[in-house]
């Protein structure tokens, strides 16, 4: 079979969970929509459903993924309801959904439900992207209530720049927010993961750790708690060709990297169509039979070509890690011009292998 895979260290995922909870003794959501950024829905709420206070998903299709599994836990649907039916599954399987638009609002009141459900009301506190607008909020809050058919009513928005450890942004939010929700009786949520590892003095009765619980930072700078976490998956593959070439010889598409000395070069079962991000330029970092090394020329489908010039002990068959434990992914998202986020989410066709430690 072909070497590349995903290792998953389930052991990691429940340390980056019980961090969220440690240090802002709130009940968290494990944000595992996205399939848990490419690390296994399914599996990764099995790991935490003993100890998660439940879990955050983006849409119902995931939702149901989760209960034909058998979790049990709560599930909060984020974008809340597309159409007003799938308020009849909302009930049907004890889902929480969030309300952000009054249109999802009206279709609560209009509908006819067997027992009320679990709302969480969103606000718009500067993100403009979905939220109530502030104006509306109370309003919206009281009309929840009036129409009978709502258990609890969490308040929630969500944070645009709290990855911006000195903007001003997120202050400003939480002012909006709380402008909002005077006089309104309920629990908060506000708190995402570089809020719950960077903003200690937002109140929060809810967090919702997403990133963090697979062991990446948000941060571009250095972060105290965000240094605990410990990486949840360690992609990686192995070498399957050896060249030496002389100076002067390209390698790889296009011609990106052209060698100036005579050189060795491993070539890696790895590419872009398993998610490996194309953008990664020479110089991006591998570790290679347990040594740090490089990425050389253009990522293409299938295949990355690695310098082993420098680790004799290489050869065909070496294993190459291209993010885990030892090389973390925010740095080679850094090197890629992107974020963990995506690198996590676009992995695909290459299996994962779970275990607990």
């Amino acid at each position: 079979m072909r070497p590349a895979r995903a290792l998953i260290d389930l052991e990691a995922l429940r340390h980056n969970y019980r961090i969220a909870r440690e240090v802002t003794g709130a009940k968290a959501l494990a944000v595992i929509k996205a399939d848990a950024y490419g690390h296994g829905a399914v599996r990764c709420a099995q790991a935490l459903e003993a100890e998660a206070d439940g879990f955050a998903v983006a849409c119902i299709e995931e939702a149901l993924e989760l209960r034909a599994a058998g979790i049990k836990a709560p599930v909060l649907l984020l974008e809340g309801i597309f159409e007003a039916d799938e308020l009849a599954l909302v009930v049907e399987h004890d889902f929480w959904t969030v309300v952000h638009s009054l249109w999802q609002l009206e279709a609560i009141e209009q509908a006819t439900l067997s027992k009320p459900i679990t709302v969480w009301l969103k606000l718009d506190s500067g993100m403009h992207r979905v939220g109530l607008h502030p104006k509306d909020y109370p309003a919206a809050y009281q009309r929840l209530l009036a129409s009978g058919k709502v258990a609890k009513i969490v308040l929630m928005s969500h944070f645009a720049r709290a990855d911006e450890l000195h903007a001003q942004s997120s202050t400003e939010q939480v002012a909006v927010f709380e402008a909002a929700r005077q006089g309104l009786a309920a629990e908060v949520s506000l708190r995402n993961s570089p809020a719950v590892l960077g903003w200690p003095q937002i109140h929060s009765d809810w967090v919702r750790p997403g990133i963090m619980l697979y062991g990446a930072t948000p941060f571009e700078e250095a972060n105290a708690v965000a240094d605990r976490l410990q990486p949840v998956m360690t992609l990686e593959s192995k070498v399957i060709s050896v060249r030496e070439l002389p100076a002067g010889e390209p390698v790889g598409y296009g011609a990106k990297f052209v060698t100036d000395k005579p050189m060795r070069i491993g070539v890696v079962a790895m590419g872009y169509a398993d998610g490996y991000p194309r953008q990664a330029p020479t110089g991006t970092p591998v570790l290679v039979a347990g040594k740090r090394s490089r990425i050389l020329g253009r990522v293409s489908m299938d295949m990355l070509c690695i310098d082993l010039t420098d680790v004799p002990e290489a050869d065909l068959g070496s294993t190459v890690e291209l993010w885990g434990k030892n090389i973390l992914a925010s740095e080679v998202a850094q090197w890629a011009d992107t974020i963990p986020y995506q690198i996590f989410c676009n992995l695909r066709r290459v299996p994962r292998l779970y275990s607990e430690g």
